[in-house]
């Protein structure tokens, strides 16, 4: 299996290389040559997640890396899950169950990637001899997954810009009481996009790397992170109902890696009946499938703040795939004025949307409300992203047909405020987190105003 580009100029990529490099050379989105088809019959004897994976992600990575080293490799990625299918599924009636993706070290779904990515980044130094920085900003939990799934590999370091005040104290000291040598959190005087503004302007130059050292992106747009997340909805289908019948999914949507993935299961032989996209009121996705409509607007602050974007990234890989049929050129046209100018499509290709997508738009009071129902209803506290594709599945149940699976990415105790909010309240922390709050910070503060950053990455390499 080789990579391309989705604007047409970065091709015969072999996995390792899309692995390390993350973003395509011309600013466009990896994809691979083809979709490999999975042997539904072949898929319905095994019984953990890990089997799955065997499965599943050598068919994207045997351009770089043999089926034996990859089984050995997965033997040994997903560690410290609290449940033994690292999963845990939850019936709430006939027609819905929920998919909880928070029993890995950090308690979010962001485990299952990052930790597969950290696996094969850090084979991939061992094979090569060489070291590398992992360089990020957080809004939470990508920092915290990005930490933990590198802090035992002795050849990566991890420098992660956190804004101050942006996150719940869990959040936070999940990534700042990680006291390990290969581990450098930042505390920032400024915000998310401040932050943001540091690691593109450090990808750009790259000052701070020594010779032949790797500079390495952990957010969704690294298509190892999607591997990760295409496994489980193959797992969850086998534990479900062994794929005699397909499912719907309803996904609380930020920049589109999790939606895609599952799009990606499917068209690789999974059956699905429809994708929910689940949006706040941050609603590009959702008025881009109900109107044709994908411009960028402001960015609202929510309750659900890993959903606070103003563009989803990973929507790239679809408008390439699905709607203009791998068209690279097209695609690039698209992206050449985005987003100064929006992306309509014409209304025959936009269409193409109906077969496979719904979706839907909650404000923070219908999330609180959603909140307070399921409690109610089921005795079941979820966490504001999981209300909100809780929500979307209520008010979009008539064009639901067969059984659907609520995504919750995080457990709710990361979202302390919007739970006390909500008039509910949790009363026992999981261990993990319980413990973390009586650690001590050992963060560096820092300002994004003058090259202090880069100076401190530069000096601790």
């Amino acid at each position: 299996m080789l990579f391309h580009s989705t604007r047409g100029g970065d091709n015969q990529k072999t996995f390792e290389q899309v692995l390390m490099q993350g973003l395509a050379n011309d600013g466009g989105l990896f994809m691979p040559d083809f979709w490999p088809k999975v042997n539904i019959d072949d898929l319905r004897n095994l019984e953990s997640f890990v089997d799955v994976a065997k499965y599943i992600v050598p068919l994207f990575t045997d351009s770089s890396f043999n089926k034996d080293e990859v089984e050995e490799l997965l033997d040994k990625t997903w560690h410290n899950f609290d449940k033994k299918d690292l999963i845990n599924i939850i019936e709430i009636n006939e027609k819905i169950s929920i998919l909880e993706l928070f029993h890995g070290p950090t308690a979010a779904f962001k485990d299952f990637g990052l930790q597969l990515a950290a696996a094969f980044f850090n084979k991939t130094l061992e094979n090569l001899n060489k070291t590398a920085i992992v360089f990020g900003a957080t809004s939470g939990d990508t920092g915290s997954a990005a930490i933990d799934a590198c802090k035992n590999f002795d050849l990566i370091k991890s420098f992660i810009l956190i804004p101050e005040g942006s996150m719940s104290e869990i959040q936070r000291k999940q990534m700042t009481t990680v006291d390990k040598e290969n581990v450098f959190p930042i505390l920032v005087d400024g915000t998310f996009d401040d932050c943001q503004d540091i690691v593109k302007k450090g990808f750009k130059e790259r000052k701070f790397l020594q010779d032949n050292q790797y500079l390495l992106a952990v957010n969704s747009i690294n298509w190892v992170r999607i591997i990760g997340q295409i496994c489980y909805y193959f797992f969850v289908s086998l534990k479900i109902n062994k794929f005699s019948e397909p499912l719907n999914y309803s996904v609380p949507t930020g920049n589109f890696g999790n939606v895609f993935a599952c799009y990606a299961a499917s068209k690789m032989g999974m059956p699905l009946s429809k994708i929910v996209v689940a949006v706040n009121s941050n609603d590009i996705m959702d008025r881009f499938f109900r109107n044709n409509d994908y411009s960028k607007e402001k960015v609202n602050e929510t309750i659900s703040p890993s959903m606070d974007i103003s563009v989803a990234s990973n929507f790239e890989r679809l408008l390439y795939d699905l709607y203009l049929d791998r068209d690279s050129d097209s695609c690039s046209k698209f992206y050449s004025t985005f987003p100064e100018t929006g992306i309509e499509l014409n209304e025959r290709i936009w269409e193409k949307s109906s077969a496979l997508f719904l979706s839907y738009s909650s404000d923070d009071n219908a999330t609180y409300e959603r909140m307070k129902f399921y409690f109610k209803n089921y005795n079941y506290i979820m966490d504001p992203h999981t209300a909100v594709a809780a929500d979307a599945v209520e008010n979009l149940k008539e064009k639901l047909d067969y059984k659907t699976i609520i995504l919750s990415t995080a457990h709710p105790a990361k979202f302390p405020n919007a739970i006390k909010d909500a008039q509910l309240s949790i009363e026992n922390l999981p261990k993990k987190l319980n413990d973390v709050l009586n650690k001590e910070e050992v963060a560096k503060k820092l300002s994004y105003k003058d090259n202090s950053i880069f100076d401190y990455i530069k000096r601790n390499n």
